[in-house]
């Protein structure tokens, strides 16, 4: 008799041989033979390869075809996996494994074929051992294999991977926001929770190195611009469930910092029936995503917020935030366990912001699959003129955050043997952050104003925090960056660190760069301040934002993928050079800011006039 568990399904890792549990982990027992457990073949997708090629096509100055950008039905039916590889698979389960073809289901995009079957049938069509695992004493037990799976070659080759062999890496609680939980140190007395109780404190401009407020941010980037063409434009953050705003703090906010804002509010997008209802990480990072955002912007636009609900702890929320957006994305109907319920039908947003880091870039058999899907989806999302911006990160060239089956990590740098440790081991090589990795997003680093200077003088890498930045493990340098980068590496700034501590060939981030605060903050308690790469992202986005109105209003299109203009000739002067600071970690000083491109600012931060100037004169 079949019997469905009260713990969640899930399977470990892709490993090449048997091994111990793995970093997080422990093992309880063999699964039992019976015990039901929802298979799904992620089929690999056609034209991937092309990717690059055909956002160039589209986002690239020089083509002359920049702009066109294509429709969802075009993107879906261009990598929609083959027929031959759904029948390759489905015929392989029914033919040669004896599996009743209508227990198969395939999702209406034919990207999966999916199949509810017990642990005994699991072991024999996969080849592992299903045991019974635990994240933690008292945390709730899974099902799963974390050694190898064979499958045979003319099906393997049709098959991306396996679920969900390659788990969800942040789950409930294990999600970390580049800037959560942070206060700025009061510049005197060293203390925490600054507070700032007065209009009188911080609605100014002459002192922005301790107070960013809106006000200086227009002054630091010239950024004096007035939407006209709102109702063609549209623009978001990227939201939790258990992250909230909460109406009376926006307005006393915006009564202090953006009058003109009170009583504005988001569009809040739902996705898997998320809401604006109370959460467990509370308000300070939705609220300042948004009142960066809004208030750099004006009225006539209104900013949405996808608040992106988890229905159980192995769900990863870009998973479910790419879903909503591409149904191509989702899991097939009926897998409870793991299903996505919003299948596609989510409105898009031109703009996009990211203040998160959800994962690790390093090379994982847990990660690694699971980063290179998503960032895929994120690049034929931008195919269609959608622009994604992401922090870079808190941490410097480590990463710090939270993994479902990695555990908590302060600071998580990789040890000698591989492992992800929280601490500064010796030798230990530099850690990326997700998604600012991914070629297809703007990842966007932290400046400050130095104490003591104004908005008029030269900004330098973040002081309060070691901003992100650094070079993926994952993703290889996309030929846009190669010269700048190659500029950086070649000359007197880059560290002379010993081989294997920075993949010297990866995907090289940030793109750009801005304040990172401190900027007036507003919870349920106190008026506080706020750093970290969480400001800079949505800041940018905002000037982003206005950029494409611009163009709309001219009838041109929103300017999607931005990178490879980014790092053209056109842009050249777009930005200010960020020439001083650093982002240590892994117990060492990281990367300097040089001239030029840096892994620690970027290009440098933005002068607004310069960088619309551009984007309005592209076709």
């Amino acid at each position: 008799m079949l019997f469905k568990p009260a713990f969640t399904t899930i399977c470990l890792a892709l490993l090449a041989s048997a091994s111990p549990a793995p970093q997080g982990w422990s093992i309880l027992r063999r699964a039992d033979p019976n015990t039901l457990v929802p298979l799904r073949f992620s089929l690999a997708q056609r034209n991937l390869d092309r990717l690059d090629a055909f956002l160039l096509d589209v986002a690239d100055p020089a083509s002359p075809n920049y702009g066109k950008h294509w429709s969802p039905e075009k993107v879906a039916s261009t990598f929609r996996p083959s027929q031959h590889a759904v029948d390759a698979v489905r015929t392989w389960l029914a033919v040669e494994n004896g599996i009743a073809r209508d227990r198969v289901a395939v999702t209406r995009h034919g990207g999966t074929v999916a199949l509810l079957a017990t642990v005994a049938e699991a072991e024999r069509l996969l080849g592992a051992d299903f045991h019974v695992y635990r994240r933690a004493a008292g945390g709730a037990e899974r099902v799963g294999c974390h050694d190898a799976h064979r499958l045979p070659r003319h099906v393997a080759e049709h098959i991306d991977f396996v679920h969900p062999t390659v788990p969800t890496m942040a789950g409930t609680g294990g999600l970390s926001s580049s800037a959560r939980s942070k206060r700025a140190p009061d510049s005197a007395s060293g203390h925490l929770g600054t507070q700032l109780t007065t209009a009188a404190d911080t609605n100014t401009t002459a002192e922005c190195d301790e107070s960013v407020s809106p006000d200086c941010i227009r002054e630091l980037y010239d950024f004096n611009y007035t939407l006209v063409a709102s109702d063609k434009n549209s623009a978001a953050v990227f939201g939790r469930q258990m992250e909230f705003f909460i109406d009376s703090d926006l307005d006393e906010w915006f009564a202090l910092w953006a009058p003109e804002e009170v009583g504005a509010r988001p569009n809040v997008i739902s996705v898997q029936g998320g809401d604006n209802s109370p959460g467990d990480f509370g308000t300070a990072e939705a609220e300042t995503d948004l009142e960066m955002m809004m208030s750099l912007l004006d009225t006539s636009l209104t900013v949405g917020i996808y608040q992106v609900k988890q229905t159980n702890d192995v769900q990863d929320p870009i998973d479910v935030f790419l879903a909503a957006l591409d149904g191509s994305f989702c899991d097939v109907e009926g897998v409870k366990e793991t299903n996505i319920t919003d299948c596609g039908g989510a409105p898009r947003s031109n703009v996009v912001s990211i203040s998160y880091s959800l994962n690790p870039d390093i090379q994982h058999p847990l990660i690694t699959p699971v980063l290179e899907r998503q960032c895929a989806e994120f690049g034929k999302l931008s195919l269609t003129g959608m622009t994604f911006l992401a922090s870079s990160g808190d941490s410097g060239v480590a990463w710090g955050g939270a993994s479902l089956n990695l555990g908590v990590f302060e600071q998580g740098c990789l040890a000698s043997n591989g492992t992800l440790v929280d601490d500064d081991p010796p030798d230990s090589s530099f850690v990326g952050t997700f998604p600012a990795s991914c070629p297809y997003i703007t990842a966007v680093g932290g400046t400050a104003i130095p104490f003591g200077s104004s908005t008029q003088d030269p900004e330098v890498a973040s002081l309060l925090f070691p901003s992100g930045g650094g070079f993926s493990n994952t993703f290889a340098r996309p030929a846009w960056q190669d010269g700048a980068v190659a500029a950086y590496l070649d000359g007197r700034a880059a560290p002379a660190y010993p081989p294997g501590t920075f993949n010297r060939s990866g995907r090289a981030f940030p793109d750009v760069s801005a304040n990172a605060g401190p900027t007036p903050s507003r919870d349920p308690s106190s008026v506080g301040q706020f750093i970290g790469t969480s400001v800079s992202a949505p800041l940018v986005a905002a000037l982003v934002v206005a950029a494409n109105d611009a163009r709309l209003a001219l009838d041109k299109g929103p300017v999607g993928f931005i990178n490879p203009a980014l790092y053209s000739p056109a842009f050249a002067r777009a930005f200010h050079d960020v020439v001083s600071g650093a982002n240590s970690g892994c117990g060492t000083d990281g990367f300097a800011a040089a001239p030029g491109w840096d892994p620690v600012t970027g290009l440098g931060t933005p002068d607004f006039p310069t960088l619309l100037a551009a984007f309005v004169a592209l076709p």
